[in-house]
């Protein structure tokens, strides 16, 4: 995880420890639930204190989305590695992170990433090994990375029917991006 310990460099111990409660806090009760002041309450300090390690909500939130992205890479990593070229793999390694940790991906998902704010490279790095299944065709990328979003967050907010057969779905969409 040499990303994850980049991205834990550039934090404070005490920024550390308050990211982690955030997201604790994010994971349990989901995005509207993290403000300043649970925050506080939760790691048992006055609210201003935390603008001592994070100048704002936002802070803490793009060091949420950094995680996310930095997991999500990693465990496309590992199933490239394992499976090397192939989208269904990663579809899967996707698909797992993200229904992990559905809070946190919304949160990184459904808002505009704060691109200029994450760390150099991290982007393109959660990019890569989909962009290398795809033999570096970044539209052919992108339309496999669409239906994956999409499929991801409409099983997250429970948009398919009960009986829907969300593998077979998942087989047909990645069949037919498949080149």
């Amino acid at each position: 995880m040499p990303e994850a310990t980049e991205q834990r460099r550039r934090l404070t111990p005490r920024a550390t420890e308050i990211a982690a409660e955030a997201r604790v806090l994010l994971e349990e009760s989901g995005p509207d639930a993290l403000t300043m002041r649970a925050l506080a309450d939760r790691l048992g300090i006055k609210a201003p204190s935390l603008y001592k390690h994070f100048p704002d909500k936002h802070a803490v939130e793009v060091e949420l989305v950094a995680q996310m992205l930095a997991e999500s890479a990693e465990a496309c990593e590992q199933a490239e590695k394992q499976a090397p070229g192939s989208l269904t793999a990663l579809g899967a390694a996707y698909r797992a992170y993200a229904l992990a940790h559905p809070h946190l991906y919304c949160l990184g998902t459904e808002r505009p990433l704060p691109r200029a704010a994450l760390p150099e490279g991290l982007e393109e790095r959660a990019a890569a090994p989909l962009v290398r299944a795809c033999h570096g065709d970044g539209d052919l990328a992108r339309a496999v990375w669409a239906f994956a979003h999409g499929m991801v967050i409409l099983e997250i907010h429970g948009r398919f029917p009960g009986d829907a057969d969300l593998e077979r779905a998942w087989e047909t969409g990645m069949a037919a991006l498949h080149r």
